[in-house]
């Protein structure tokens, strides 16, 4: 049966790199909820972007059920910020069956802001499409993020190896 390998970590990480070395090495259909927002609406999604945000994972989770029955392995590539997204996330796979594996993408402060800065400078340069990160999502990022616990079934992921 096919497999369902999940990113979790800040964005700016370096998960949508793994996520697509996990698509080569496991031969996946990768699904990311940037891709199908920013496709859809671009940077213009203004006070409903999280609503559309939970819109696309409510699809994208209906589409890895699909990919999964045809025998084709998943990657989720969206930051799986909150420990109850994680949770949620293993019921939803392990109650039909299905194996799954988390991989967290661990980042110090100092190197996240670096990051932040070089995606901001590629967006405004025009190299990157991807979301602008400014100061607000920056705040409103960590104070929702919940680092992966003790007792929680993921694996880390060394910046090293990314």
């Amino acid at each position: 049966m096919a497999k369902v390998f999940m990113m979790c970590g800040r964005i700016c990480s370096g998960k949508s790199t793994y996520a697509q070395r996990l698509r080569k090495e496991h031969n996946a259909a990768l699904l990311s909820v940037d891709e199908i927002t920013l496709a859809l609406f671009g940077g213009d999604t203004g006070d409903k972007h999280d609503l559309y945000v939970e819109r696309a994972k409510e699809y994208l989770y209906r589409k890895s059920l699909e990919l999964i029955e045809c025998g084709i392995n998943v990657v989720l590539d969206w930051g799986f910020w909150q420990r109850y997204e994680r949770d949620c996330a293993r019921d939803f796979y392990g109650s039909r069956g299905i194996d799954h594996e988390f991989f967290y993408i661990g980042i110090g402060s100092e190197e996240w802001r670096r990051r932040v800065e070089k995606r901001n400078k590629d967006i405004t340069e025009g190299r990157l499409s991807a979301y602008y990160v400014d100061e607000g999502l920056m705040q409103k990022f960590e104070a929702v993020f919940e680092p992966p616990q003790e007792g929680e079934e993921i694996t880390v992921v060394s910046q090293e190896s990314i």
